[in-house]
């Protein structure tokens, strides 16, 4: 464990934080395998109703470290392998692993949101932000690609011209032109109350149909109708059974 993201619990609610405040959370290797952890943590913990991430400091991430990344290649090479039974690197499941848990996952950003700490908050399932936030999708400035799940995710949220305009220029753009586009859900002057606020409205409805919304939507999003008409069913089925039953005792 590196110390740098660090996990707290309050009520029915998960708060992950990035803590490398000096480096404006600047991602590691170490930082990504902690990441899954914490995630892997929460996903156990059958009471927790939301997860609300963020980074402590001046900014949310400003990408990954590639000074540091870049200090010990082989470790690099490690962890670009992915793994057989997630089909994920760590690069990637240190995102991915938000996507597959079952509470509602809610990024709350300012400052710097660059690189690899946009894709970390593009895997959230929403987006609140300060109004004087800045996203980039940085990579191509070090002739590379989004390799943090960002094509996955950004596919969903916004229309391919917008998307390669953000890969191939690297320009970072204002929270006022990341909400017009889609690629954050608020803008805010206190995004932490924001999510707190939605936490508590996702938290009043059954745990059970929330995860199944979530988990019907990733599998479903960019899937032909005919495949999202059979997980709809698939999804929906044992929530029916499960009403069905709820009923039957309480009517007895």
């Amino acid at each position: 464990m590196s110390n740098n993201v660090s996990l707290r619990f309050e009520g029915n609610r998960a708060y992950v934080a990035l803590d490398r405040p000096d480096k404006h959370n600047g991602l590691t290797i170490e930082m990504l395998r902690e990441l899954a952890q914490v995630a892997r943590i929460i996903e156990r913990r059958k009471d927790i109703r939301a997860v609300i991430l963020s980074g402590n400091g001046p900014s949310f991430s400003s990408g990954l470290d590639i000074a540091k990344a870049m200090g010990d290649p082989l470790a690099i090479i490690r962890a670009f392998v992915p793994l057989p039974w997630t089909g994920t690197n760590v690069f990637q499941e240190a995102c991915w692993a938000w996507r597959r848990l079952p509470q509602p996952v809610i990024a709350v950003v300012h400052g710097r949101c660059y690189g690899g700490g946009l894709q970390l908050a593009l895997a959230a399932d929403f987006r609140f932000v300060t109004p004087d936030s800045e996203f980039s999708v940085m990579e191509a400035k070090h002739g590379l690609i989004p390799d943090m799940t960002g094509a996955a995710t950004l596919s969903r949220l916004i229309g391919i011209d917008q998307a390669l305009l953000l890969t191939m220029t690297a320009d970072p753009v204002d929270a006022a032109y990341a909400e017009r586009i889609g690629l954050v859900t608020e803008v805010s002057a206190d995004p932490l109350a924001a999510a707190e606020k939605l936490a508590d409205r996702i938290a009043a409805r059954p745990a059970h149909a929330v995860a199944s919304a979530k988990k019907l939507f990733d599998r479903t999003w960019t899937a032909s109708v005919r495949r999202t008409l059979a997980v709809e069913r698939a999804t929906q089925l044992p929530l029916i059974i499960r009403q069905a039953l709820n009923r039957g005792s309480k009517s007895e």
